[in-house]
């Protein structure tokens, strides 16, 4: 068996196109989605990511701006930005880059987000809608995984689902959305006892660890949907290149499909963050459900 390769950027390409004719129709109406980046630290450091953020924006008609605090800036600076944000009526998205200076909490600093702006979906309040599977806005990598089995016609419900990795934005929002559509869930994480054991039940699989090379075919059921958002940079024969968590060339000999790194997830996920800024404007027409 020779796997379907998913094609991470033609998916990412009919999700900008939906977004586009969005926010086209939202400004049609009066209503401009404006996404506001907060950076803390050296503005040449996360200088590329932001340019990049704002050519992300406009190639869907986002207006963008960024944010920078110094690297000196405090809890309680970077509360007050925040505030002032969510107080401004222009803001319909925010966005807080990551990582935060080591004097700042960045759970607490999330918290600050108002759940309406949060185009990220990390805000506690949005992770713990989800648990209800009502969210605001999701968490962007979670919804990505789930837009791409979509993409393949892969329908969790009876299936066996296990995600390696229980990060807060990937690994359990996933897990959960899996429950969601009746899949029957397992998950693994550092402490599991043979994680190949658990593995090969897998109907669809999806690994979100940081660790190259972890998933190999002999972890893997043959035909299984494979899911990597795994993103390492990693050294080989004296160059620098990006890899998932699954050897690809291996596993794409036993599964039916699967995403690669890069080209997979990555760019479906981009695609998600500004889908959720155009979601963020429209949900903000109408009643809240919680206020921040």
């Amino acid at each position: 068996m020779s796997a379907r390769s998913i094609d991470g950027i033609a998916i990412a390409r009919s999700i900008k196109a939906q977004t586009s004719q969005r926010v086209r129709e939202l400004g049609e109406q009066g209503h401009i989605v404006q996404l506001d980046a907060v950076m803390v630290g050296d503005p040449s450091a996360g200088a590329i990511y932001a340019r990049s953020q704002q050519s992300q924006c406009g190639q869907v008609g986002i207006k963008y701006r960024l944010h920078t605090l110094a690297p000196e800036a405090t809890q309680e600076d970077l509360r007050a930005e925040l505030h002032r944000l969510n107080t401004d009526p222009t803001v319909t998205g925010i966005l807080l880059n990551l990582p935060l200076p080591s004097g700042i909490d960045t759970p607490v600093a999330q918290y600050e987000i108002d759940p309406y702006k949060d185009v990220e979906g990390v805000n506690p309040a949005n992770i713990g809608l989800l648990f209800y599977d009502n969210p605001i806005i999701a968490p962007c990598t979670a919804l990505a995984v789930m837009e791409i089995l979509r993409s393949v016609d892969c329908c969790p419900r009876g299936m066996n689902a296990v995600v390696v990795g229980q990060g807060a934005i990937a690994g359990r929002p996933i897990a959960l959305f899996l429950q969601h559509e009746l899949a029957t869930v397992t998950t693994c994480q550092i402490e599991t006892r043979d994680i190949a054991e658990h593995t090969r039940q897998a109907d669809i699989l999806i690994v979100a660890v940081g660790k190259p090379d972890l998933i190999r075919a002999e972890h893997v059921k043959e035909g299984a949907v494979v899911i990597d958002v795994g993103i390492n940079r990693v050294k080989e024969n004296g160059t620098t290149k990006t890899v998932g968590d699954v050897r690809y060339e291996e596993v794409s000999e036993v599964a039916s499909a699967i995403t690669p790194v890069p080209g997979g997830v990555g760019p479906v996920t981009v695609a998600m963050l500004l889908r959720s800024a155009s979601d963020a404007a429209f949900n903000q027409l109408g009643p809240r459900r919680i206020n921040p």
